[in-house]
């Protein structure tokens, strides 16, 4: 159970659901592309042009998959979180991953 009193596992979904919306790609490695030469190792999400990829790795916990979402979240869409209503328990979490909330 994470610190917001929800399961790492039920707080990933809800974030998934909301990158989802925000548009941005998700990509969740499966363990073959890990085994790969220059794949990446852990998760992580950056900008490429446009858009916006957030790439989870499997090798990485729950919580820190909803940690790497969850700062996406913030960072790249925040007018769109601004705009949506998001959960109390999961918006406290988005904010303490990212409390500048850029």
């Amino acid at each position: 159970m994470t610190e917001i009193g929800m399961e790492a596992r039920d707080l990933l979904a809800v974030l998934l659901e909301l990158a989802e919306a925000a548009e941005l790609e998700v990509r969740v490695l499966s363990a073959v592309a890990k085994v790969q030469d220059f794949s990446p190792t852990e998760s992580a999400a950056c900008r490429v042009g446009a858009r916006i990829w957030v790439v989870l790795s499997p090798d990485d916990p729950v919580d820190h998959q909803a940690e790497i979402l969850a700062g996406a979240l913030s960072r790249f869409r925040s007018d769109f979180l601004e705009a949506r209503f998001v959960a109390p328990a999961v918006r406290d979490f988005i904010e303490r991953v990212d409390p500048s909330g850029r």
